[in-house]
């Protein structure tokens, strides 16, 4: 799998909710040409003075988009989420458990998770549009909107990072696949 599996149209003139699903396809699909490729022990290399690995981002975005997402549509999270509740670990065990796991593993779970994840939102969107409240993280009601922007704002963070991890691994510069 690489980025060109990760349906892609530009959006020029969507309403919100499509404009949000757009740049986050875009996202998806760069934080995909930045990670793609990678061996395991670049998938595992850690860049001093941090211990980020690509690998463990690829672990943590499937978590989150997971999560999130369940939490948006107001379901119990599923894999690759641990835990019965669905809740995200605060641990962290996530970078440590993702170099453990073979490339195309890796690689697999975070393709299927984003597809699944963007059905999901296509149809959330589509349904109830983002203005729908949500209840279920106890204490905390936002709209569905702030968990897509969440989301988008995860997936941007932490492909910044990996963009400058990747420069470092092999040299690989640039916002959009070619």
């Amino acid at each position: 799998m690489d980025y060109t599996d990760i349906p892609f149209e530009d959006c020029l003139r969507g309403d919100e909710g499509e404009m949000l699903l757009f740049a986050l396809d875009r996202v998806h699909r760069q934080f995909a040409w930045k990670t793609g490729g990678l061996d395991a022990e670049q998938l595992r290399r850690r860049h001093a003075p941090s211990t980020l690995t690509v690998a463990g981002t690829i672990l943590h975005l499937a978590k989150v988009e997971e999560s999130w997402t369940a939490l948006a549509a107001e379901r119990p999270a599923g894999p690759p989420v641990p835990g019965p509740d669905g809740a995200e670990h605060s641990d962290g065990a996530e970078w440590d458990e993702a170099i453990a796991l073979r490339p195309e593993e890796l690689y697999d779970l975070w393709y299927s998770t984003i597809g699944r994840c963007r059905k999901e939102w296509s149809r959330l969107v589509a349904d109830g549009g983002l203005e729908t409240e949500l209840h279920s993280d106890p204490g905390y009601i936002v709209k569905r909107r702030r968990r897509l922007v969440d989301i988008l704002e995860e997936n941007l963070l932490h492909s910044g990072q990996i963009s400058v991890i990747r420069e470092a691994i092999d040299g690989l510069v640039g916002n959009d696949p070619p």
